[in-house]
């Protein structure tokens, strides 16, 4: 049965130089390139949803791959594809980078300039032992879960526009449905998701930033479990130590969330950090949480540009949701897609505070009464979204445009 070799790299030049050796392997098969991680996930995660046995034994990454650096895209992949083999190409053949990429999860390291003879010795040892782990685990495609938990961020065009609300009641949505849900609080100086759901916490998404390799039993430590069944993983009591949460730590925690939760939402807050941006780089599907008033819809427009000049996120894979939305304000989700660029999402969610004063004075937002125009309108949205099924009667607002999915939950 002939190898399936998926190469990665940035550089057009020397992933056909690559390419080219792989197909000169016997019993080789190589897949036509992918030329940055994100593109490489997806295409994992698409073959993953169609079945395990559909996945290449062998991931072949050049050190150039961006935008997620290499060693972080290595992590990722062996945590959501156990069953395939990452084989790094580097310059840097050290026993130091070579002690790295097998931390991270990578079954080999080839150095650059390519040698025919130790590529083919790599390619055949890391694809012996991908068939090794997918025959002992009996191709069990409830084993490996494919894609893992789809994970959707919640980010605000400015403060003060639900994007707290939205995120929490999605994520009660999604644990009603009977998918496990995590909740995780990336707006990390001033989150409220506690204060919300009147929770006393101990521990926080900071305990997990500084641990290399973050297993289920570290993870479970860290995770507050709710009345409600869902996995709570919350923002700092000390604002100032948001800081410690890099980019790097919030891939790897969001990864290993997606890895155990079928569904996981995160508060991503109105401000831009490292951390929450690369939350939102590696969502399935990243919200962004207007009010239909024209500085909101500024704001909104600012961070779809911001997070495309900055690599983050294009505007056509951005999903603006209309938030206080009434019949008789001039600015209407058509309106808001066409200033924005982005997907407008079909529900709207009206303007009804006195339906949340209570509950959020009260810091109990999940006992919002199933009555609610506000929570009804949520739970459509999250059936929009696939994460649950939309509740009888449930109000729909006037938005026309169509939800963009990087990936979607099957």
């Amino acid at each position: 049965m002939p190898t399936r070799i998926l190469p990665a790299g940035a550089d057009p030049d020397a992933v056909r130089s690559l390419t080219t050796l792989l197909s000169q392997l016997p019993d080789a098969e190589p897949q036509p390139p992918v030329g940055d991680s994100t593109q490489l996930v997806d295409t994992l995660a698409r073959l993953a949803a169609e079945s395990v046995d559909e996945l290449p034994e062998v991931v072949v990454v050049h050190e150039r791959i961006g935008p997620v650096p290499a060693l972080e895209l290595i992590r990722e992949v062996a945590l959501r594809f156990p069953a395939v083999g990452v084989i790094l190409v580097t310059t840097d053949a050290s026993p130091g980078l070579f002690a790295a990429a097998m931390d991270s999860g990578a079954r080999g390291l080839v150095a650059l300039p390519l040698s025919y003879e130790e590529l083919a010795s790599r390619v055949q040892a890391v694809a012996q032992w991908s068939t090794g782990v997918r025959r002992h685990l009996g191709h069990g495609a409830d084993v490996f879960g494919g894609a893992g938990g789809t994970v959707v961020t919640v980010s605000g065009a400015k403060g003060g526009v639900g994007t707290t609300l939205a995120a929490i009641q999605l994520a009660l949505a999604a644990q009603a449905s009977g998918w496990s849900t995590a909740l995780v609080d990336l707006d990390l100086q001033t989150g409220d998701i506690a204060s919300y759901l009147d929770v006393q916490f101990r521990r926080s998404v900071v305990d997990l930033a500084a641990i290399s390799d973050i297993s289920p039993r570290v993870l479970a430590d860290a995770v507050f479990r709710h009345d409600t069944g869902l996995a709570l993983l919350l923002a700092p009591g000390e604002g100032e130590r948001g800081e410690e949460v890099t980019d790097r730590a919030a891939r790897q925690i969001v990864s290993a969330l997606r890895s155990r939760y079928e569904v996981v939402v995160v508060d991503c807050g109105a401000q831009l950090g490292a951390a929450n941006a690369a939350a939102v780089e590696s969502a399935d599907t990243a919200l962004l949480v207007t009010t239909p008033d024209v500085v909101a819809v500024r704001a909104a427009k600012r961070t779809v540009r911001m997070w495309d000049r900055l690599q983050i996120r294009k505007a056509e894979e951005t999903t603006v949701v209309v938030n206080r939305h009434t019949r008789s304000t001039e600015i209407q989700p058509a309106l808001v897609q066409r200033i924005t660029g982005t997907a407008v999402a079909r529900t709207a969610v009206p303007a009804n505070f006195k339906e949340l004063q209570g509950v959020v004075d009260a810091g109990r937002l999940h006992e919002l009464d199933g009555r609610s125009t506000v929570k009804q309108a949520l739970w459509a949205l999250a059936g929009e979204l696939g994460l649950a099924k939309a509740p009888e009667g449930s109000h729909r607002g006037s938005g026309r445009g169509a939800v963009g999915f990087r990936r979607r939950k099957e």
